[in-house]
């Protein structure tokens, strides 16, 4: 699978329940680009609650556990910080009870070079300390 956007790969990745109201159209399950960053829909039966995403594709930094789908949701949000602000302080907050820290994974991917975010990096840290404190 490829990037409709870019052309790059893309990680496929199940949307547990309790987070499909974060996820675009609600969906069971998404694929996140690992150069642009960009969501979309799958339609990958196969996936489930035991599929281990290969966030790793995106930056060695990605969180695992109970922190990689909600920071693979935030990512993909920030594209548009106006219209997925709450969702974003949502999700953020799941990231770090989880035991990561979003900025960080922020600042790592936007510095790392590998990907181009639809985004800018910096600026959308600097947005997301402001809702954070």
């Amino acid at each position: 699978m490829t990037c409709p956007d870019c052309d790059s790969p893309l990680v496929p990745f199940f949307v547990p329940t309790e987070l499909r109201e974060y996820a675009p159209d609600s969906q069971r399950t998404l694929a996140i680009c690992t150069q642009c960053l960009s969501l979309h829909p799958t339609n990958q039966p196969e996936l489930d609650a035991a599929s281990d995403p290969a966030f790793e594709r995106i930056s060695e930094s990605f969180p695992t556990g109970e922190a990689a789908v909600p920071m693979a949701l935030v990512l993909g949000l920030l594209k548009s910080l106006a219209l997925n602000r709450s969702e974003i302080e949502h999700l953020l907050e799941r990231v770090e009870r989880a035991g990561a820290d979003p900025l960080l994974v922020i600042d790592r991917v936007g510095r790392q070079g590998s990907t181009q975010p639809q985004w800018d990096a910096a600026r959308r840290r600097h947005q997301l300390e402001q809702f954070l404190d």
